[in-house]
């Protein structure tokens, strides 16, 4: 019938009752359920909350398992997720976990990087001398107890410089 024929665009095989058995070799093959029927489409690209799976005999819509995941790279794997959640690590959370935070625009989870207490201000040197000059520079630094586990993850600075007078006159009137 003509509105079968509509229903079976790209299929190799056709059922009057399902649909698309078996699709060119180039479609993927997209089934989905309405109650206890199910129904067979061929399609150039798998909707959202699928991903393409090419095979030997078959090209296949494969759902993704995790309901909040707009769009998959594998079954587990999500990489865009629905309306008020949050991608992290392939997954989707309704919050960032602890450790992240949001990154505007994109609504993902980036990982946080929490340094420790700044040291003590180092001696005031000048060319690696701690004597003889008026000027010199005195620095500080901290370090990231928990190393950030991601590039890209921003930390605050790690080292700060300041101008310092120096104190001492070298011995021998230099």
């Amino acid at each position: 019938s003509a509105g079968l024929l509509e229903n079976c665009t790209g299929c190799v095989l056709c059922s009057e009752d399902n649909g698309c058995i078996t699709c060119h070799h180039r479609l993927f093959l997209l089934i989905w359920r309405d109650g206890i029927r199910q129904y067979g489409m061929c399609v150039h690209t798998c909707p959202p909350g699928y991903f393409g799976v090419r095979g030997l005999e078959v090209n296949r819509c494969t759902k993704c398992r995790s309901p909040s995941c707009e769009s998959c790279f594998s079954r587990d794997f999500c990489m865009k997720c629905k309306d008020k959640f949050y991608l992290y690590k392939g997954q989707c959370f309704r919050q960032c976990p602890p450790g992240t935070a949001a990154q505007p625009g994109t609504r993902e989870c980036q990982e946080t990087c929490e340094p420790g207490p700044w040291s003590e201000w180092s001696a005031c040197t000048h060319e690696s001398r701690t004597c003889g000059c008026k000027w010199g520079v005195e620095t500080r630094v901290r370090e990231v107890p928990e190393a950030p586990r991601e590039e890209g993850t921003a930390c605050p600075a790690l080292l700060e410089t300041r101008r310092c007078r120096m104190k001492k006159h070298c011995p021998g009137g230099e």
